[in-house]
């Protein structure tokens, strides 16, 4: 095609980057159609429109950090870590409130708010990447690992903690995905894993003892216990997102006819997914499973074919980090997993969450382009620490 003329990179990655976001906009204006009453006279247009602004907006800054050489990001996460440390502090003492917590900075004149933890994703993973990358062979030891890597990415997950356990837990997780594939010894790792069993044991402890003694504890506490139990009257969500699976069978019920979508209070953001099994069956939902594990198989094939290791690391951390949400979120859609409130990356309508998926897309594709020019042209590039 002409079009991937223009689109440097994996164009693998390029085509699932369009059929999620069409797929996107198509369910999307068709779950909108409560908040389209509630909040705009039943105009879902208005809710359409900022949608595609969004999406389309998203896939320009792609096209642009993608046409950026990946080397740039070194310096962004050795600069970005210790800028997202205060943006994060300042979300938690002045930022824009949902419920118990305090996730999003406004952005003046614009009418839009972004998570600082979005931002944080992203300049953490680099920054693991790039100490991975310079400190080889200087991470053999526990002291140096906890000097380099750990004490950041603990600072970082703890401040997003208290506003959003889910993506703190996420975040580490793909941080300690990163630091395998950079070669850390398996027994730290281990070490790693055991101490957060402790401390999560811990937390539980706290949280059913003490559920107001943290800010968000007895939220975190009922979401667990519903979950367990399977409490109808406390399920909602969960039992009308189920509902519309069961109901949507393996061909669905067809566009724009899902009934669901009046009952689900996240009909077009967090449970996005179950409407897109009512509506286009569990056929279309194995499918959109498949790009995602496509996705993450790209990236590792990034890894595989890049010449120098900070690439490679990136493109697998990142890849990783949006197919390990968006599991997360199909798995608390269908009742697999306790409701979290991840988003699934590029489906669900979102505000600049959009933006920040295609950034961290659009440097994996940078570092794509990267191993295809080094291919065509045998260029050498050095990181610098």
């Amino acid at each position: 095609m002409k079009l991937f003329t223009y689109l440097k990179g994996d164009r693998v990655i390029w085509a699932i980057v369009f059929l999620l976001s069409l797929l996107s906009i198509l369910v999307v204006y068709s779950s909108v159609v409560t908040l389209a009453h509630k909040y705009k006279q039943g105009n879902a247009e208005a809710f359409l429109f900022k949608h595609m602004f969004l999406v389309f907006g998203g896939i320009v800054i792609m096209y642009f950090v993608h046409k950026l050489r990946y080397t740039l990001f070194s310096k962004v996460g050795q600069l970005g870590i210790f800028l997202v440390i205060p943006l994060l502090l300042f979300t938690l003492i002045k930022g824009v409130s949902a419920g118990e917590a305090s996730r999003w900075i406004a952005i003046p004149g614009l009418g839009l708010t972004f998570q600082s933890s979005d931002v944080a994703k992203i300049i953490l993973l680099i920054f693991v990447a790039r100490v991975l990358t310079v400190k080889q062979g200087q991470l053999d030891d526990f002291k140096s690992l906890l000097k380099y890597i750990l004490f950041p990415v603990g600072a970082i997950c703890l401040l997003i903690f208290p506003a959003n356990f889910s993506t703190a837990a996420l975040l580490f997780v793909s941080c300690l995905f990163l630091m395998f594939v950079g070669g850390i010894k398996l027994k730290f790792i281990a070490y790693i894993i055991g101490a957060c069993i402790g401390m999560g044991l811990l937390l539980g402890v706290i949280i059913y003892q003490f559920p107001d003694l943290l800010r968000r504890g007895a939220t975190w506490k009922a979401r667990i216990e519903n979950f367990s139990k399977g409490d109808a009257k406390n399920n909602y969500q969960s039992d009308q997102a189920k509902i519309a699976i069961a109901t949507g069978g393996v061909i669905g019920k067809g566009p724009g006819n899902s009934t669901q979508r009046a009952f689900l209070p996240q009909a077009s953001s967090d449970f996005i997914y179950a409407i897109i099994i009512e509506e286009y069956g569990l056929f279309t939902g194995f499918i959109m499973l498949f790009l995602y594990m496509i996705l993450l198989f790209r990236g590792i094939r990034i890894l595989r074919d890049s010449e120098k290791t900070f690439g490679g690391l990136i493109a697998v951390g990142l890849s990783f980090s949006l197919v390990f949400q968006a599991l997360v979120n199909m798995a608390f859609a269908v009742n697999l997993f306790p409701v979290t409130g991840q988003p699934l990356p590029l489906v669900s309508m979102g505000g600049t969450s959009i933006w920040f998926t295609c950034i961290a897309i659009g440097i994996i594709l940078s570092v794509s382009k990267a191993n295809e020019d080094s291919t065509e042209k045998g260029e050498q590039e050095v990181i610098t620490e």
